[in-house]
């Protein structure tokens, strides 16, 4: 044991080593084990104290408290239950991996009814389930809301957040724990957060300069192989120093992401374009509508007496047009131009957001984009 463990100290050792720690990334951060994953947990339950924010006398309402009261032993009708102080909730959580029973988790409480607001509630004893429909842990507790919400009585009211959805800090006792293939595996299988070839290779081979040759083993472009010891002790140690290893991820895709909602745009830093000449203009056209109204002819008398009317007013539409075209400015691209040319060029012409997207579709229609435009 003691000849193990100044082995895994000098791996630790030699991975500091071998590491370029200016502009290297830790695996850890690369990377997520397979079978090492949360489960997400749901329930139907019941908030009561409510100051009359409830949902009401709604069916849905009704019978929960019926449901909840008889489960104590007492026998009532639905119709007899007042539901203006409770409300019927979901339940959602997260399980982490590893947790054990007896720990606790956070929840989040949101109504499913009516409820107007879940402020000063408390959260009665409700389970929690999984995906295969078994019981993993055990909800109940006073709700934390972050918002509030008042009603004027005549009919005016002001909300501030979310007064309809609370949370629990550690309101879930876990009762059952889910079973993890790390332990049982005479491998782990490294999982890349971004796909690629080139860099799962990179960690392949960093592993490999560590650890020794063919204990780790790229499978595709997201996934790495690694071979590790079978003790439940020193796989922890293992997994402990393989994590903290250090390496240089491969330079990504060229990518502009272009946000069409808020206009947002992001150009990866190796995206280039081909020689080409682009061209930035507006035309602006104003139109005012404007009315002019005639007064009808009048004949009066010697005396200024009104002897006739000549008609009624009439109402003659005037319009008026404005165009403005501004000189179209032109740019050229030179061959193999950076990010930084792109950038400074655009903002040259005072490109806004639109004008940009328009610019980056023009060029990959023409072919000079060398790079791949992603719109979200």
């Amino acid at each position: 044991m003691i000849q193990i463990r100044n082995l895994f100290i000098l791996f630790y050792l030699l991975a500091f080593a071998f590491s370029n720690s200016s502009f290297a990334d830790r695996l850890k951060d690369l990377t997520s084990i397979a079978g090492i994953r949360s489960n997400q947990l749901i329930g139907y339950g019941l908030v009561v104290g409510l100051a009359g924010t409830g949902d009401g006398n709604t069916q849905l309402i009704q019978q929960s408290m019926k449901s909840m009261v008889s489960q104590l032993g007492l026998s009532t009708d639905s119709g007899s239950l007042n539901g203006k102080n409770a409300a019927s909730v979901m339940i959602t959580a997260e399980l982490p991996p590893f947790v054990k029973p007896g720990q606790n988790i956070d929840i989040t409480v949101s109504t499913l009814g009516a409820a107007k607001s879940l402020r000063g509630g408390t959260l009665l004893m409700t389970p929690l389930k999984g995906a295969d429909g078994e019981t993993y842990a055990i909800a109940q507790g006073n709700l934390v809301v972050g918002g509030f919400g008042v009603e004027g009585g005549d009919g005016s009211s002001l909300i501030v957040n979310i007064p309809t959805v609370g949370r629990i800090p550690r309101g879930a006792t876990v009762e059952k724990f889910v079973e993890m293939p790390f332990l049982e595996k005479p491998f782990l299988i490294l999982n890349l957060h971004q796909g690629d070839f080139s860099t799962a290779t990179k960690v392949s081979e960093a592993i490999n300069e560590i650890f020794g040759p063919d204990v780790s083993v790229p499978i595709d472009s997201t996934s790495i192989r690694v071979r590790a010891p079978m003790e439940p002790s020193q796989k922890v140690t293992f997994m402990s120093l393989l994590e903290n290893i250090e390496l240089e991820p491969a330079r990504p895709s060229a990518k502009v992401v272009v946000n069409a909602r808020s206009g947002t745009i992001v150009i990866g830093g190796d995206v280039r374009v081909t020689p080409a000449a682009v061209t930035h203009g507006s035309l602006t056209v104003k139109v005012k509508e404007d009315i002019n109204v005639t007064a009808g002819t009048q004949i009066v008398g010697a005396l200024g007496n009104q002897v006739a009317g000549g008609g009624e007013a009439v109402q003659n539409p005037d319009t008026e047009m404005e165009v403005n075209e501004t000189t179209a400015q032109a740019f050229i691209f030179d061959p193999g131009v950076k990010l930084s040319s792109i950038v400074d060029a655009m903002n040259a012409v005072g490109a806004s957001a639109a004008d940009l997207v328009a610019i980056l579709e023009a060029l990959r229609e023409a072919g000079a984009l060398r790079a791949e435009l992603v719109i979200i």
